[in-house]
């Protein structure tokens, strides 16, 4: 087939077959099994050397909705529990096709007013959502990591400007160590952009009063005494994946004000407690911070590969990322924003197409329902696990994630470890639902989070039905 010019005319009907496949794909997620490990050996169908000619448009996609359909991890229904992994909304789907459809390049204005003033747009809506200042600068992104890379950027720039380095021409070279103290409750993600930016994965100070990770305060205000004045950056935790427990922000940004340190706040899911008033405490003081990240493939519902960062000076990210010196790219300009000038990316998927889209359809009040029917559905598992005789709730139900055991009476503690790490394998083999162990307070757990729009009830005890089956057979 060769030259992609000769079917310039195929790409509607090959369209056409996605177009067919969704409705019979997306109607069976409800039911079908999360992950069937008898369809994976269809992912072979895949590999083999590449084509020399090519098979056309239709029989390639053709292939790859035959295998994929049966052989993905079927994430987007309701029942997979893992993660931290939202599914896409009928609205952001949609605006996900449009996305593809027009293919913007979003990083320059030049390129794409379009991409670009949509994505101020989503921005300003996503302020609105959390209860941020309108004034606070802010970026999309693919994920929370590289939001957390964003924000830590722009820390990171502050903090050699007042040792008087310009980092972002000049580099680390000379400086002492950044310090970055949090609770346990920090987040690998925020490790893996420190080490991404040279400041090194394992420098963060952590300082809890308990095995939970809780931040202990009065150390951490020692610490930064023990700066004497010198820069610093506190991270505070907003929705930690294990339990969903959150630093107490305020009583952080206290001590930032006090001392004179940036504030970053890691509220990858965690960001949305503050969409409904139940759980709007845990978010308290948000509005005080520097930096601030969110992801959206997880309680947004957006597809892959979203994400966004906020800081609360307008000016941090041009400053961190707008430097470029290429005559062939413009300047920074308030009036027509080059997004590739506020972030770490240069060309840019226009990301914001499916954001509008879904804040358009269901709105704030939309997104309040479906946190709190989250919150209702892990609160649920969270009694239901409370009650019962053969599981142990390990940590107070504090979003939407249930963190439990199985203990069913007559296991030695010294067993209950394994035997849970069993049972997790389990799960993901048998394919009903789809949830991992994690370690927590030295103990292997279960921690179901439910953010996915689908959700209800019903599949909460599907899995406490599932892990009743097969635990007794371990």
């Amino acid at each position: 087939m060769a030259d992609p010019l000769k079917e310039q005319d195929i790409a509607a009907p090959a369209l056409e077959l996605v177009h067919h496949a969704a409705e019979p794909y997306l109607n069976s997620l409800p039911e079908r099994l999360v992950h069937d490990t008898a369809l994976d050996s269809l992912i072979e169908e895949l590999t083999g050397p590449l084509p020399e000619q090519g098979d056309g448009t239709m029989a390639a996609v053709e292939q790859l909705l035959a295998v994929g359909t049966k052989a993905a991890i079927h994430t987007a229904g309701p029942r997979f529990f893992h993660l931290v992994v939202g599914g896409a909304t009928p609205a952001a789907m949609a605006g996900d096709w449009i996305a593809t459809l027009l293919d913007q390049n979003a990083g320059l204005w030049v390129s794409s007013p379009l991409a670009s003033r949509t994505e101020t747009v989503v921005l300003g809506w996503l302020k609105e959502l959390f209860g941020l200042p309108p004034e606070f600068g802010a970026v999309l992104t693919p994920s929370a990591t590289f939001a957390n890379l964003t924000g830590l950027a722009a820390a990171r720039r502050w903090w050699a400007e007042r040792h008087g380095v310009d980092v972002v021409a000049d580099g680390l070279a000379g400086l002492p160590q950044l310090p970055v103290l949090s609770s346990g409750l920090v987040h690998a993600s925020t490790r893996k952009a420190l080490q991404i930016l040279g400041c090194g994965r394992d420098t963060v100070r952590t300082f809890s009063r308990d095995d939970a990770g809780r931040v202990d305060l009065p150390a951490l205000e020692q610490a930064l005494q023990a700066l004497d004045g010198a820069p610093a950056v506190l991270v505070a935790n907003l929705g930690e994946v294990n339990t969903g427990d959150s630093d107490p922000i305020s009583a952080m940004a206290d001590l930032a004000e006090k001392y004179g340190a940036w504030l970053h706040v890691d509220g990858a899911f965690g960001l949305f407690a503050a969409v409904s008033p139940r759980t709007a405490g845990l978010a308290r003081g948000i509005e005080r911070a520097d930096s601030i990240t969110g992801d959206g493939h997880k309680w947004l519902n957006v597809p892959q590969e979203s994400g966004f960062s906020f800081v609360n000076d307008s000016t941090a990210l041009g400053k961190t990322f707008g430097s470029w010196g290429a005559a062939y790219l413009p300047t920074l300009d308030d009036e027509q924003i080059s997004y590739n000038m506020h972030g770490p990316e240069s060309s840019r998927r226009a990301r914001a197409f499916p954001i509008w889209a879904t804040l358009r359809a269901y709105g704030r009040v939309g997104y309040q329902e479906m946190v709190e029917r989250h919150l209702d559905v892990a609160a649920h598992l969270g009694r239901v696990v409370d009650e019962a005789p053969d599981f142990e709730l390990l940590a107070p139900v504090q979003l939407c994630v249930t963190c439990f055991r199985y203990r069913p009476p007559g296991v030695p503690e010294a067993e209950l470890n394994d035997l849970n790490a069993r049972l997790g394998a389990a799960i993901l083999e048998d394919g009903r639902v789809y949830v991992g162990t994690t370690t927590y307070r030295g103990m292997t757990a279960l921690r179901p989070t439910f953010v996915n729009w689908r959700i209800t009830d019903p599949e909460a005890d599907l899995l406490v039905h599932v892990i009743r089956e097969i635990g007794p057979r371990l």
